[in-house]
Order: C-alpha cells, then structure tokens, then sequence
C-alpha cells in the first residue's frame, strides 16, 4: 500500500517519482510492459529500526524482478529471452502504508544478460544467489543489533587505507571484520568474487587507484535483522575521478555514488556481502550512456 504523496528514488534513468501516479506510470507499468508476466523472486528481506538520525521502521530487500524481456525497458532495446532484473530495495513504512522508497535496479547487469554489457568485467558475472543458510526471508535467528555493530565497526576502519596494497587495519586476521570464507557479490562489471584476495584484486584496487579520495557511509538507512544487516546511502560516497576505471578516462570531475549494502554475519564475522550500485548513474556522470552503448552493440 502506497501513501498518496509516497517518495521514490530510483536507480538512473528513472531517478525521482513522487505520488502514486508517477510511481505506477513511471517504474511499475514500464517493468509490465517490458518483461512479459513479471514477478518478483526475493532472496532477501529483512527490517527493523533505522539507526541513522532519520529513524523511522524500515525493510530493506535484494530481489530479482522476472519475466521475459520482451519489449524495452527505459530504452534498453529486449533480448527476447527470460530475464532476472536484480534489485536492491529499501522501504520505509509508516501506519502500514509504503512512504518512501530507495531502489537501485542493475541495468547493466540485464545488458549483460541480453548479450551487450558495455563495461569490461573484472570479477565473476553471476546471478546473485540467495544466503548459503536459506534463511534470508524475515529471518528468525540470531541478533540485528550485534550484525549491525560488526558491519559498522567494518565501516568505521575502511575510511583508511593504504595505497600500496589496498589494505584497512580491522577487515581480515584474528580480529577482522571479514570471514576468511567471505563472499562478495557486486554489480555488473564489477562481478562477484571470493575472500578477501578476491575482492582486492576484483574490485578494491580498481576503485581505490580511480577514487583514492571517496568517502563513504553517507547513509540514510542503516538496519540489523537476525544475522544479517543492511545500509544505504543517496548518494553514500563523493568521490574525484583521478584514474582511469571500467574503460573510461580520469576527468578529475567530483562524483557521487548510490549504495546498497546487505551483509550476512557468521561466527561474529562478515561472511556475505550483496552489493548494488548504480553505475548507471555514476557513469552519466562521467559523460557516458550506458544504455545507449548497450544498444549500440
């Protein structure tokens, strides 16, 4: 149930909808309309109390939105083929009606389902799977308040770095925040990669020598729910674009990024991380149309 005045920001190049005719004409009807019988298949929800100053109870979800891609979505031209538009989802609730929401949607990972991913990729491309322990779905076990203070205490210590190997003092080791098993599942052209190594050389490192200067954990929304938690940001990291990254050329431009973290704790640990990102957005910011190179291929 939508408020009549219900506030969504969206994933580039929806953005901004604000009441419920926009919310309806401008994401749920183009999704009707362009993946045929579509449905949501979530591998995660959770909620609680939002920790950050703006309060409020929220739920936060990683789903895929199914159905076959048939006709263009904001102008990504169709494959033809089934399709699992993934999507990171925070929800704000008050006296039962939806009032606000946060969605990033991975485009570029539906462009490289259709075959044209305009991006080089440096990790794994997968789907994202749901927890190894199945329990993601309103789970029953374990502390939100303690998985949030260990994702928070992450956080705090990831501000710092060194620029030679892309370390942060408290990730790894005997007393680190990130399991040795740890998962990371990020966006499309990014990928998803294994341990901390993995997630060094797959991501970190590209980030950090194009952004040396981002700040992050800008967030509106943090949450704790059983063993897992969850954090956003709008935008969540301001950034100069100093290297080069993903085939485009440094500008030395400002930048922002949209984020959304979801984290699944184990033995006091990080263990799996969902992560989505608007890229969409971060590169028109850079000057370039995802979309348009998309089509182009």
């Amino acid at each position: 149930m939508l408020s009549t005045d219900s506030h969504w920001d969206l994933a580039w190049p929806v953005n901004q909808l604000v009441g419920r005719a926009q919310i309806v004409s401008g994401f749920i009807e183009p999704l009707r309309t362009a993946l045929d019988h579509v449905h949501r298949r979530d591998i995660l929800f959770i909620g609680g109390d939002n920790t950050r100053d703006q309060g409020g109870q929220w739920c936060a979800a990683i789903t895929h939105y199914v159905g076959n891609f048939n006709a263009a979505l904001f102008g990504l031209a169709p494959s033809h083929k089934v399709a699992f538009l993934r999507a990171g989802e925070f929800y704000r609730i008050e006296n039962g009606q939806t009032t606000e929401a946060k969605i990033i949607f991975d485009l570029p990972d539906l462009m490289h389902q259709t075959g044209r991913l305009p991006l080089p990729s440096i990790g794994t491309e997968v789907m994202f799977p749901a927890p190894a322990t199945q329990d993601g779905l309103c789970p029953t076990v374990g502390d939100g308040e303690t998985s949030l203070n260990i994702v928070q205490r992450m956080l705090g210590d990831l501000h710092v770095f060194d620029p030679e190997t892309s370390a942060s003092k408290g990730q790894t080791g005997q007393d680190g925040t990130w399991h040795d098993m740890m998962m990371w599942y990020g966006p499309a052209g990014v990928g998803s990669n294994f341990r901390w190594e993995g997630f060094v050389k797959d991501h970190r490192s590209d980030f950090l020598r194009a952004f040396p200067d981002r700040k992050g954990g800008n967030h509106f929304c943090r949450i704790g729910d059983g063993n897992y938690a969850a954090v956003s940001g709008w935008p969540s990291m301001t950034m100069t674009f100093q290297g080069d990254y993903l085939g485009v050329k440094a500008t030395g431009q400002p930048l922002t990024l949209r984020v959304m973290d979801f984290y699944r704790i184990e033995d006091a640990r990080i263990i799996e991380n969902w992560v989505t990102l608007d890229y969409g957005d971060l590169f028109h910011q850079m000057g370039v149309d995802l979309i348009a190179r998309s089509n182009e291929m």
